[in-house]
């Protein structure tokens, strides 16, 4: 009787050992952070929308709105290809415009610096871009991040 209680107490031991190394697991890895997004990311910023550039000259309209809450500073983040932003104009939700001086050139998976919004802490509507491609056949993405 010992004996079997003795065999059975191993067996269950090995059991118990084995499963863990049996089991099959189909999680996926996530996606890898760019480096201009852990920029971003980093230093307090959180992402506001995103567009794809299409061609050399492209205009396209990120709206923000009140629900993503109020917002001083901006940051522009270029994945993907190379950009020339033309224009920014951001627009408050009181209607008000503000338009940073940007005729910036961006390398592929760059950040723009802060982009300091006038005024406290404020509610911002939409942000319109114009913008190309600076290499043919590629298509860059513009992310638009705030604090």
């Amino acid at each position: 009787m010992r004996s079997q209680t003795l065999s059975c107490l191993v067996l269950t031991s090995l059991c118990a050992l084995a499963a863990p190394a049996c089991t099959v697991t189909t999680a996926t890895a996530p996606p890898p952070v760019r480096p201009a997004e852990a920029r971003a990311s980093r230093n307090g910023f959180e992402l506001l929308g995103q567009r794809a550039v299409n061609g050399s000259a492209d205009h396209d309209v990120i709206p923000v709105g009140r629900r993503d809450g109020r917002f001083h500073e901006l940051m522009i983040v270029v994945e993907r290809a190379p950009v020339e932003l033309y224009d920014m104009v951001v627009t408050f939700g009181n209607g008000e415009r503000f338009e940073p001086r940007t005729r910036l050139v961006f390398g592929r998976d760059t950040t723009s610096r802060s982009i300091d919004l006038p005024g406290d802490a404020r509610v911002v509507q939409r942000v319109d871009f114009r913008y190309g491609n600076l290499v043919a056949g590629t298509q860059a993405k513009v992310e638009l991040w705030g604090r």
